[in-house]
């Protein structure tokens, strides 16, 4: 969906919930070929059993990029995205835990290069079936400011 949305219409405090998504076997298994990560925590079930976590863990990094995917349902052409910050694994995740993704406006502030576009914030919450917080990260957009009337 495309929703054009200027600097100007952004609130701090708005909020949108994706849907969920099922973390699977295939997941980890697609992951750890993507990225050459086959570390043991992630893809041997007997080693895992050793862990404090008594299971397999999902790669931080997958879950990053399956919880950041979940947002994509909306589209602004009049903004784009200025990279991530502050990025937390809080919690496990583990498979057959359902995922989804809370998008809070967090800031909202001048862009110090380009007086035509701000900088917009926002945290990015991943949430696992029992609403706990499994990740945290801060999402920068640069947005385009309203054209001002000829």
């Amino acid at each position: 969906m495309e929703q054009l949305k200027y600097f100007e219409d952004y609130e701090l405090g708005a909020q949108r919930l994706t849907t969920g998504r099922t973390i699977t076997e295939t997941d980890f298994i697609v992951h750890a070929g993507h990225t050459g990560d086959f570390f043991p925590h992630h893809m041997d079930a007997e080693f895992a059993k050793t862990t404090p976590f008594g299971q397999r863990i999902a790669h931080g990094t997958m879950v990053f990029s399956i919880g950041v995917g979940l947002t994509a349902s909306v589209i602004n052409p009049a903004a784009f995205s200025y990279g991530y910050d502050r990025l937390r694994f809080i919690r496990p995740v583990f498979i057959g835990d359902t995922i989804h993704t809370r998008v809070t406006i967090h800031s909202k502030e001048d862009d110090p290069k380009r007086a035509e576009v701000g900088r917009v914030v926002e945290r990015t919450e991943v949430i696992n079936q029992k609403g706990e917080v499994v990740l945290a990260a801060d999402h920068i957009h640069i947005v385009e400011r309203r054209p001002k009337a000829a």
